[in-house]
């Protein structure tokens, strides 16, 4: 017995919300920037960024 394949693709929408490729690639970009600007502190004040902010 043949499987009949569809013919036409369906055109669904990003969601709005949740899990999606845009928030995806905002959420890495700030981490990026986030951990970027640690290593900026730890380098210029020369203690880490717990120290930094007072937490150990």
């Amino acid at each position: 017995m043949t499987q009949i394949q569809p013919t036409v693709t369906p055109n669904l929408e990003e969601p709005k919300f949740g899990f999606n490729r845009y928030a995806e690639r905002l959420n890495g970009r700030a981490a990026m920037v986030g951990f970027v600007i640690t290593l900026a502190i730890e380098y210029f004040t020369g203690q880490g960024l717990l120290s930094w902010l007072g937490l150990s």
